[in-house]
């Protein structure tokens, strides 16, 4: 399926208004290892990763 030029643009507005990228550099080694846990855990490794955060940030806040 072919994105529309008007459809590019609606994305490109609405991620510059609501998300802001975090640039995460990490060892070969660690990132075979962070695609093996979010494989086996049926994820993307970004939604693996996004997980992660949220759990930590709600185990933390207690």
């Amino acid at each position: 399926m072919t994105l529309t030029e008007q459809r590019k643009e609606s994305m490109y507005k609405y991620a510059k208004a609501k998300l802001k990228r975090i640039p995460l550099d990490v060892q070969k080694e660690k990132y075979e290892q962070i695609k093996a846990a979010a494989v086996r855990s049926g994820e993307s490794v970004n939604g693996y990763i996004k997980k992660a955060i949220d759990e930590r940030i709600e185990r933390n806040s207690l």
